[in-house]
């Protein structure tokens, strides 16, 4: 069993600044028989978030056959929403503290699974690594570009933890056709990206013109309501916090846009080698307000040119009433065949599904969420095209399987901190414009911004509450 003592040693011996290249998916240095006894062992791992989107983790995980859970941790443990988990694992540990749990009981177990509001993912993933654990984390990874920046330079000094963001496309067809599809030359030169997501399903109907932050319920009983701000300011509870509900407040969580652009532009994002971009404009935003992210959104990210590539822009679309210009041959809206359900319901299919319009310098595509592959637009170009396509691999492993095999050390995940917590910032700075509601010009090398102090202050947010400053250490 790894222990922090013993983590904090081997440290010193690893090397440092391990490149993760995106065609090299693979790290299988083991022989034939320590392969099959790594496959053999299962991985010991406790979960920090039981109810929800967490439920459905650890279905996911349980499915494998590869995992032993040996802890379980939530806030609200006697919410009706963990107790489907909780009496399917009764021998597991468990805490309503995540410290408490890394502190008394991390010798016990070497992964951790992180599902919790978008403000705490942060906090969980930090200590998880500090800890010398193995992380998978429900994107989006960070709520501000700081804590990015800490959590990659974090997983940078221990290339020996595997880490992996839920961003599952990146273990589905979508990620190894969008691959294949450019090193055959078929998407090249792209110039512009539209993504959107004008589903109804996770807008809330609060009052735009509120002055203050709501309050005043009564906490659900042996609820830790103190511990579930983390190192966010403290506010009194309020149902409209609480299951989901986060989402859409600036301090706890990274609206439409964290929660669907990790499944609409993982791929654009990696392959096209986007990196961060020199301008983020708020185009357009229905009832802006300083509390919770408008009703719709449109915005604009800039990105200059990567080597051969050209320049590229993104816009991104969200709000049941703010759809984006559909090219000429568009078709129909393809809806993601694995977008999970929530506790607001299925998703139900609307006149346009989330997805992205993909626009290179001879070809248009079109593809939904998740792990959905691209198609060519119009169908007549795609029908004419269909025989010199290349073959697209199969997925060695999901991306629950994935992660697992990089504990073992038999694959390197496909989604880890260094690459998808570089997305996750480009999100952080989309929220910033969100908040000002202005045009911002940003320095992808000094990772300031040259026209906004103002902005230049939130990139960090708000400073840490009392006894939550170590976490902000890379120590």
């Amino acid at each position: 069993m790894t222990t922090r003592r013993n983590f904090l040693k081997g440290v010193g011996l690893a090397s440092a600044g391990l490149a993760l290249e995106p065609g090299n998916m693979f790290a299988n240095t083991m022989t034939s028989a320590q392969t099959a006894e790594a496959k053999s062992e299962k991985v010991k791992i406790a979960f920090v978030g039981v109810g929800n989107r967490a439920e459905q983790d650890i279905e996911e995980f349980e499915k494998t056959q590869m995992i032993e859970v040996i802890a379980l941790c939530d806030v609200d443990l006697d919410g009706n929403q963990c107790q489907k988990v909780l009496s399917r694992y009764p021998n597991a540990k468990r805490y309503r503290d995540f410290r408490k749990m890394f502190e008394e009981y991390a010798d016990h177990f070497e992964a951790v699974c992180v599902a919790v509001p978008d403000h705490m993912h942060f906090f969980v993933c930090m200590m998880a690594m500090k800890y010398g654990k193995h992380v998978y984390c429900e994107k989006p990874l960070i709520r501000t570009f700081q804590e990015g920046e800490l959590l990659i330079e974090m997983a940078k000094r221990h290339p020996n933890l595997a880490t992996q963001v839920g961003n599952q496309g990146h273990s589905e067809a979508n990620y190894f056709q969008f691959k294949a599809w450019q090193d055959a030359g078929i998407i090249k030169d792209v110039t512009a990206v539209t993504a959107h997501m004008n589903s109804d399903r996770r807008w809330h109907k609060f009052d735009w013109n509120m002055r203050q932050m709501p309050e005043g319920d009564s906490i659900p009983k042996n609820m830790d309501w103190d511990t579930w701000h983390g190192g966010v300011r403290y506010h009194n509870y309020s149902e409209k916090y609480h299951q989901g509900n986060w989402r859409c407040w600036y301090d706890f969580g990274m609206g439409a846009l964290g929660d669907w652009g990790a499944h609409l532009l993982d791929t654009v994002h990696e392959f096209l080698n986007l990196g961060l971009p020199y301008e983020i404009t708020l185009k357009y935003a229905k009832y802006h307000n300083e509390f919770f992210y408008p009703y719709s959104s449109t915005i604009l990210f800039r990105f200059g040119a990567r080597g051969s590539m050209p320049p590229c822009d993104i816009t991104w679309y969200d709000g049941i009433d703010n759809l984006p210009p559909l090219p000429a041959g568009y078709g129909e809206s393809e809806l993601g065949a694995d977008i999970p359900s929530t506790n607001q319901g299925e998703y139900v299919k609307k006149k346009l599904n989330p997805g992205k319009i993909i626009y290179g310098r001879d070809l248009t595509f079109k593809g939904a969420s998740h792990g959905s592959t691209l198609s060519i637009i119009p169908k007549e170009k795609a029908e004419a095209m269909k025989d010199s396509l290349p073959e697209v691999p199969k997925s060695p492993s999901n991306h629950y399987v994935n992660f697992l095999r990089a504990c073992k050390g038999i694959e390197k995940t496909r989604s880890p901190f260094e690459i998808a917590g570089v997305l996750c910032q480009v999100f952080c700075l989309g929220v910033i414009a969100q908040r000002l509601n202005t045009q911002l010009f940003f320095d992808p090398v000094t990772k300031r911004f040259t026209n906004n102090d103002f902005a230049n202050a939130m990139l960090s947010g708000m400073p840490p509450r009392k006894g939550w400053e170590d976490f902000y250490t890379l120590g």
